[in-house]
């Protein structure tokens, strides 16, 4: 299966000097949590992820109010995958890195998409039962370095 067969397409995506309030109004209303981070709305390059633990972890627990940039809070340069690369591809690139969520970008890293743990658990026709837990335990696994970009995703 390519990855394209399993992205959500089209997701609604930020820019890195929007508010962390907008940031989260786009999860709240698009019922997500994550949102790319692009360049611009006109390129949809992805510079960055957003989620809702970053927004926890690194503003709310921080002492940062709702005005605070996105760029303060994004992961930058996430690892994405193409349309046609296999789920496989994006399994280890969710198991290695220990993220959730991984962008599926064109051959300019122009967004397309974004695969979700969750598309993997709810796909029957991606992996077996085995194959999805096995990355599940993967991406969960304790990370080694506390408060590592890892740890917050």
């Amino acid at each position: 299966m390519k990855a394209r067969e399993l992205m959500t397409e089209q997701p609604a995506c930020c820019t890195p000097d929007q508010t962390i309030q907008e940031a989260a109004q786009l999860m709240r209303d698009n019922d997500c949590g994550c949102v790319p981070v692009v360049e611009d709305t006109r390129t949809n390059r992805i510079v960055g992820l957003v989620t809702d633990r970053d927004i926890t972890c690194r503003c709310t627990a921080e002492g940062k109010g709702p005005d605070t940039l996105v760029r303060e809070a994004m992961s930058s340069d996430p690892k994405s995958c193409g349309p046609e690369d296999e789920v496989e591809i994006v399994e280890k690139i969710m198991a290695e890195g220990q993220v959730r969520r991984v962008p599926v970008v064109d051959n300019r890293g122009c967004c397309l998409g974004i695969i979700a743990q969750a598309d993997l658990a709810l796909n029957e026709r991606a992996a077996s039962d085995r194959d999805v837990g096995q990355v599940v335990e993967q991406i969960s696994a304790p990370s080694h370095q506390a408060g590592s970009a890892r740890a917050r995703r």
